[in-house]
């Protein structure tokens, strides 16, 4: 009798693992289906290297009947532009795929969003076993709107003139408040929207280095503001400065192969602990009252695909550019071997609501630019 009964048990368990197989695949169909009958799709994406337009593209090949626009952009330039819209009662976007500082600040606070984990139906994206750390990585305090789905190892924020620095004198952020740097340090301003603020949040929120490094950073070393990021690697490539901080990390690679004499310090590999980010394109959110549900819903689960995750990783890494999916299921021979994660560090993840706070970092800022003044 307790055999029997131990049979119809998994009798019971195999049967209801088969329906609920069966449930997802035909809640996939009736996706697909939806989407097709819609027949279009509005991306608004980070403008980048045309990273995520290609994706696109990819996207577009796969499934033919879904027309996609893209409209491409910057967070600074998104925000209100897809704000205003609603105001005016126009939903024109389905998705944003962009860094993760507009979708926390500007669409979270006005529940513009609808939760990505729900739209989520392959079992391959829903396994969590696929993904880093055996979890989904979401931005938001709910851990459900922004999905993060890129985790590169941090490295390349600051950069020198390699006819005036020797990169071996450096092991520690630290070492570039030696005195003999006074004056000779640039650095985009950090309050600017872009990579900096990635940038900053993590060199803030990093153990050993925070907001006393800052402080003294940009309070005693004399550095000069700039929001010109070309004209920042002209100064940098012809000796008006000797390091910089925030020059783009693809701009100074590009540069480099240009011949010119800059490089980017591997910070990855100094003392401090390193970080991993999304950056300005590895994240993804599900815009609510978004006119394309249905192809929404298929886009965002073809991306977090092993097929689409393979697809972002294989474009975004090119000679000047490295980007890692948190997928751990797909190869990373095409990420850079010295910026490739590693299971035997222990990584800061700085795209996490309780390193998202930019106010206590602007205070740092302002007051030792503040005292700098007197």
């Amino acid at each position: 009798m307790k055999h029997c009964l131990v049979t119809f048990g998994f009798i019971l368990f195999t049967a209801s693992f088969v329906l609920a197989a069966e449930s997802k695949e035909g809640e996939w169909d009736r996706a697909v289906a939806a989407a097709k009958k819609e027949g279009k799709i509005t991306l608004y994406l980070y403008q980048g290297e045309g990273v995520l337009e290609a994706v696109a593209q990819t996207f577009q090949k796969k499934f033919p009947e879904i027309a996609v626009t893209t409209i491409m952009g910057r967070g600074t330039e998104f925000g209100p532009r897809i704000m205003a819209e609603r105001r005016a009662g126009k939903y024109l976007a389905d998705v944003y795929i962009s860094g993760p500082t507009t979708p926390y600040t500007v669409f979270y606070p006005a529940k513009a969003m609808d939760p990505v984990r729900s739209a989520l139906i392959l079992s391959e994206v829903t396994d969590e076993s696929k993904w880093w750390q055996g979890k989904h990585h979401y931005i938001d305090p709910e851990n459900k709107y922004i999905f993060s789905f890129v985790a590169s190892v941090a490295n390349g924020y600051v950069s020198y003139n390699s006819t005036l620095v020797n990169p071996r004198e450096f092991i520690s952020y630290w070492d570039l408040l030696q005195p003999k740097w006074k004056g000779k340090i640039l650095s985009k301003d950090p309050k600017v929207s872009g990579s900096q603020r990635i940038a900053i949040r993590i060199l803030y929120y990093t153990p050993g280095v925070g907001a006393e490094f800052l402080r003294r950073l940009y309070g005693d070393m004399d550095v000069t503001l700039t929001q010109e990021l070309r004209q920042s690697i002209d100064w940098l490539a012809n000796g008006n400065f000797s390091i910089c901080f925030f020059c783009g990390s693809g701009d100074i690679q590009k540069a480099k192969q240009q011949g010119l004499p800059v490089d980017e310090f591997p910070t990855a590999r100094w003392k401090e602990p390193p970080a991993v980010s999304s950056g300005n394109s590895g994240s993804v959110v599900l815009m609510n009252q978004a006119p394309h549900p249905g192809a929404a819903k298929v886009f965002i689960n073809w991306l977090l695909s092993k097929e689409g995750q393979l697809a972002y990783q294989k474009i975004a890494n090119t000679p000047s550019n490295s980007e890692e999916s948190l997928r751990i299921d797909i190869p990373k021979d095409m990420v850079r071997a010295n910026l490739r994660r590693s299971e035997a560090v222990n990584y800061l993840m700085s795209d996490r609501p309780e390193y998202m706070e930019m106010k206590p970092i602007y205070d740092v800022l302002d007051r030792a630019l503040a005292e700098r003044k007197k």
